[in-house]
């Protein structure tokens, strides 16, 4: 069986609070684990929710990248979807964790597309 494509499910506690609320640090956080990981960025999009909290997604040619913050309690949780063989959406994964500072970080990994192969 081949799988399109690789869903990672990021479960980020105990983060830096001051970086979950800040909109441009989480936007080129977010670039830059796309660039590390080996995608191609096609656009982002990023806002900021009154009085605390960002969401945001960066569009890969390969899938995305997104974040949404609860910085009031230190958590973000984090999705990485990257279709293909040429993107390494662990590298992406690690660079996000460490930058946050997250302590204890859960990450599953899902396949997706799992397609049954006719050839015998």
């Amino acid at each position: 069986m081949k799988a399109l494509g690789r869903h990672f499910l990021i479960e980020l506690k105990d983060c830096d609070r001051d970086l979950l609320n800040d909109l441009d640090a989480l936007k080129r956080l977010l670039r830059g684990a796309a660039v590390k990981c080996g995608a191609e960025i096609l656009s982002d999009s990023f806002h900021c929710f009154n009085p605390q909290g960002v969401s945001g997604v960066v569009v890969i040619a390969e899938s995305h990248l997104c974040i949404h913050t609860w910085p009031e309690h230190g958590y973000a949780a984090v999705d990485i979807f990257t279709c293909g063989s040429r993107v390494q959406p662990e590298i992406a994964s690690q660079y996000i964790i460490e930058h946050l500072g997250a302590k204890n970080p859960v990450v599953i990994e899902m396949h997706r597309g799992i397609l049954q192969s006719t050839e015998d």
